[in-house]
């Protein structure tokens, strides 16, 4: 993708088949830290306060990602295998016929901000 400037931008320029999905998932993580601004950092949109992105997303050719603290993702490895998502250190992978769910993503998002002491 090209490196865009803003969160509009990088949704549009994402595969049409994930572009809902980021939509909605721009949405969640807007409402989950209200207090934080829309950024995008290492091209990707992100959520930031202060100094300190607290989640970010991404769009491949094939899936998608939500990437927060690393003490996010363990303190939820356990929902994340339940649901046979794909997880690394600091993210959550998925597709469109494998979403991830609304309040996995909030919980993600908000033990994030928790980990970054904000």
């Amino acid at each position: 993708m090209n490196k865009a400037e803003n969160h509009d931008a990088y949704i549009e320029a994402a595969p049409e088949q994930f572009r809902a999905m980021l939509d909605r998932l721009r949405a969640q993580l807007a409402q989950a830290l209200p207090d934080a601004e829309e950024v995008v950092k290492y091209d990707m949109p992100g959520f930031q306060i202060g100094d300190t992105v607290i989640a970010g997303y991404a769009a491949f050719s094939k899936q998608c990602g939500l990437y927060v603290d690393p003490g996010a993702i363990a303190a939820h490895a356990d929902k994340i295998a339940s649901l046979k998502l794909k997880a690394t250190k600091t993210g959550v992978t998925f597709s469109a016929s494998k979403p991830i769910p609304d309040e996995l993503v909030e919980k993600l998002a908000l033990r994030s901000r928790r980990e970054k002491s904000l």
